[in-house]
């Protein structure tokens, strides 16, 4: 196989975690630079990997193809940037940037070297994302009139993460962090909405970046779609609630992957590393072709993150689709922005 060679920007825990054991895992790919700033922690898993202890170093000195920009989001556009005027091809982490102008600079900037830039949008590959997909394809709930799609946690403790909580810093908060995964799996299924609105606001305190947030999409033929999440939510409530006009669907959020990854599982390539789930997950209620209702249980198949990296290859050496390219989730960081001016507004945002 051609052999790709990749530099990561931090060993952090999304380059423990989302990046560094598909990479390793992956025959096509060869994890060939890793930057530690003051640590040096890589090196016992990845001892083939060179250390470097800034970016710019990597750059100047790592014989790399990709740069995978995992560091925290108000660094993406500078190493982004620095990436790209180096020649490098760049993945990096979402949410892409703090804002679409960043977003619209760095995509210009990749089209112009002639360079890749995708973003990490890993939750397409979760199995319950997937399974909606798969209802959706079958057209057995009708013309879709209103979703919902949840993504909540029970953290009402500080993290004590400045990137993530401090409100001064530019894309904090959880729109941006989970959001921008709640906002990609909308703008998957159906496309960019017409309008937006945003309740968005902090339950720890002022003190903190909003760690709650409700935004509304508009969207031709009086369809509706509801982005929720909340860090006081200590049950779970189905994560996707689909309602049409021959019947609901109801999924929960099941996929596992990243437990399993944090807890040490090694993945797979070439087949599936999670195990198949043992009860069902996910509820189907419509009418049949008869006018009968019919009431099934489904469980999903298991999802796959290697499938993003898959595609990377398959980009770089055949040719094939580049996955979440820049230019696609430009339009979710505008979803945001539209979503924070309504909040301070308090009226809905035409797009």
């Amino acid at each position: 196989m051609q052999l790709v060679k990749i530099g990561m920007c931090a060993f952090g825990m999304s380059g423990k975690v989302f990046h560094a054991p598909f990479l390793k895992e992956h025959p096509g790919f060869f994890l060939s630079a890793i930057v530690e700033r003051t640590k040096n922690e890589s090196q016992d898993q990845y001892p083939k990997a060179t250390r470097y202890t800034s970016v710019k170093e990597m750059l100047e000195k790592a014989d790399i193809d990709v740069v995978v920009v995992n560091t925290p989001v108000q660094t993406h556009y500078e190493y982004v940037k620095m990436s790209l005027e180096a020649g490098k091809n760049v993945i990096v982490e979402k949410p892409f940037t703090v804002n679409a102008s960043e977003a619209e600079q760095l995509v210009k900037l990749a089209n112009a070297k002639n360079l890749f830039l995708s973003v990490y949008q890993n939750r397409r590959f979760d199995r319950d994302f997937i399974q909606v997909q798969k209802v959706l394809q079958q057209g057995s709930l009708g013309k879709i009139k209103e979703v919902e799609i949840r993504f909540d946690r029970f953290r009402t403790e500080p993290s004590g993460k400045d990137h993530k909580e401090n409100p001064q810093q530019k894309g904090s908060g959880t729109l941006h962090d989970l959001g921008s995964h709640l906002i990609d799996q909308a703008t998957q299924l159906f496309g960019i909405p017409e309008k937006v609105f945003g309740d968005i606001f902090t339950m720890k305190g002022s003190e903190y970046a909003n760690d709650y947030f409700e935004l509304l999409l508009y969207y031709k033929d009086q369809l509706r779609v509801r982005l929720k999440s909340s860090v006081f939510s200590k049950e779970a409530h189905y994560a996707y609630i689909l309602h049409g006009d021959r019947g609901s669907f109801l999924q929960k959020r099941s996929d596992n992957q990243e437990n399993e990854l944090a807890s040490g599982t090694i993945p797979t390539y070439g087949k599936d590393w999670m195990l198949s789930l043992c009860k069902e997950d996910g509820i189907l209620n419509f009418l049949n072709d008869n006018a009968e209702t019919e009431r099934v249980l489904l469980c999903s198949e298991p999802g796959n993150y290697m499938n993003y990296y898959q595609q990377i290859y398959e980009h770089i050496v055949f040719g094939y689709a580049l996955p979440s390219p820049g230019e696609e989730i430009i339009q979710n960081m505008k979803i945001i922005e539209a979503a924070l001016e309504s909040n301070v507004q308090q009226k809905v945002v035409q797009l």
